[in-house]
């Protein structure tokens, strides 16, 4: 490659980019999920387009994988602990029961509707069968829903990326091993989940460890290494020969829930990261798809795709939530918003790779599925949701803290923002109580900054500064996230009064450091 050629590639995809970034404000205002602007900018580009041809499977599927590390790192990183704690275990029984349920219906679907062998039929229903991080995550949080349907369903498109991975290699290499005992299947995927879990917790463990202690030079390094840290999990779990992909998600999820310093900076770096990834992988996977080739696959595409989304989805979700009692309103909406993105298409590109009969097939089917359905799901969700009356719109949101660790002075620097319906406000910094050691420096309101009074009444929209010693910084901290949840009474009330008070506290409010 020449200079001249790497200056035309970086001004077209500069471009590319820039048109991408634009046209999530076209999804936002139509509710359309942007994938599908994404991909609709790939075709546009590809063969039936202007004419770039690209048929590189197996780099999509390199490149796909990178692009979901990212993906579920970001994910990871954004979700709190306490929203989808009380959520894991209906999650990870959606995620494992619930999958294979799926799959089985799915592809008998397949099979006998449509026609198609019965290992393509068991590929398809793999594929299908995960829910898309990012898109689930894109959507989830435009929509006002409670915290116990956000927390189960960004769960499980966390985790079900990893049983999934797994049954569709294992169908794949089937022409090639010849078939295996059920139980065997699902020793080897209890297997590689179990170690793909143990590599999250040890790097989420030791990297929120080390960077909580380590004061590094420059904030804009704190990102970088949390980042790497999370592509550390993934390639340990896969060297390891567990689930990468569990293992980024949990050690994500740990290190966006522990103090790191600066965490606003770590998540929006991990935020923009991911929507270049998802940019590049949505463009990509609409450059490798033939839209000519599409028209013969779009009714067996409709079939299975009606057969997933109104029978496979809703029994795997009432089957997975017997034990758990969850309401039929819960239940409806989370049978309703197994959205599918990018995951099952770049799973499709895995029995490409691997030569598997029908696979072109198998991959056209898969992209129109993805595509007709996330413009009928994505934006009727938010409809659904009020229909069920389970859309939130009330729900009062936490104090955020970031703290900046100031090593040469042996202390931190903790700023503070009271958001609306904050218990906070109202509070005066006297009534903060906070532990000796540690004060209110500085307060902005309305853009002008001044050193409060102890009479001084806090209000919602104020900024805080407060300054800490090394000895007392974790106690201020967890006196101010318990007055932000119960007021000046928090301590009387118990708020926060114990480690495990406090955790939680740290979760529920979004804690960034």
């Amino acid at each position: 490659m020449t200079v001249d050629r790497l200056n035309e590639l970086l001004l077209y995809s500069a471009l590319v980019l820039l048109f991408a970034v634009a046209a999530v404000r076209l999804s936002s205002r139509t509710g359309l999920p942007s994938l599908l602007i994404y991909l609709g900018i790939g075709i546009l580009l590809g063969q039936d387009g202007l004419g770039l041809r690209f048929d590189d499977a197996e780099l999509t599927q390199v490149l796909g994988y990178s692009a979901l590390v990212v993906i579920l790192a970001e994910g990871g990183l954004g979700t709190k602990w306490q929203e989808i704690r009380t959520a894991v275990p209906a999650a990870a029984v959606l995620s494992t029961v619930g999958v294979a349920i799926s799959v089985g219906v799915t592809a008998a679907a397949a099979h006998f509707l449509v026609g198609l062998s019965w290992q393509a039929s068991l590929i398809m229903g793999a594929v299908v069968s995960s829910t898309d991080a990012a898109a689930v995550f894109s959507v989830l949080r435009k929509v006002p829903l409670p915290k116990r349907l956000t927390g189960a369903l960004e769960a499980e498109s966390g985790f079900n990326d990893a049983p999934v991975v797994i049954l569709v290699v294992t169908f794949s290499a089937l022409h090639e091993t010849g078939s295996h005992a059920w139980y065997m299947i699902v020793g080897e995927i209890a297997m590689e989940l179990a170690i793909g879990l143990a590599v999250g917790l040890l790097v989420g463990k030791l990297g929120a460890l080390g960077i909580g202690r380590v004061a590094l030079p420059a904030s804009g390094l704190y990102p970088i290494a949390v980042l790497a840290l999370c592509v550390v999990a993934y390639a340990g779990g896969a060297m390891a020969h567990g689930s990468g992909f569990l293992a980024v998600y949990v050690a994500a999820l740990l290190l966006g829930n522990s103090p790191l310093p600066h965490r606003p900076a770590v998540r929006g770096f991990a935020d923009g990261i991911a929507w270049i990834a998802q940019i590049g992988l949505f463009v990509l996977l609409g450059l490798l798809v033939t839209p000519h080739d599409l028209v013969d696959d779009f009714l067996p595409a409709i079939v299975i795709g009606l057969a997933l989304t109104v029978v496979a989805r809703p029994l795997s979700v009432l089957v997975s939530m017997l034990p758990f009692n969850i309401p039929w309103r819960d239940q409806a909406l989370l049978s309703w918003a197994g959205l599918r993105g990018a995951v099952p298409i770049v799973l499709a590109i895995i029995p490409m790779v691997a030569e598997v009969d029908d696979s072109k097939r198998i991959f056209n089917i898969v992209f129109v599925l993805v595509v007709v359905f996330t413009l009928v799901q994505g934006p009727t969700l938010p409809w659904l949701a009020q229909r069920l009356r389970l859309n939130d719109t009330k729900e009062a949101k936490d104090i955020e803290v970031e703290s900046a660790p100031l090593e040469r002075l042996r202390g931190h620097l903790l700023s503070v923002s009271v958001p609306d319906h904050s218990k906070m406000h109202g509070v005066e910094v006297t009534e903060l109580r906070l532990p000796g050691g540690a004060a209110v420096t500085l307060v902005v309101r309305d853009g002008t900054s001044f050193v409060p009074q102890p009479s001084t009444v806090l209000r919602t929209g104020d900024e805080l500064l407060v300054v800490a010693t090394d000895q007392v910084r974790d106690a201020a901290e967890r006196r101010l996230l318990a007055v932000g949840r119960g007021g000046k009474l928090a301590g009387w009330l118990g708020t926060g009064s114990s480690a495990s008070g406090r955790a939680a506290d740290r979760g529920s409010i979004g804690l960034a450091e």
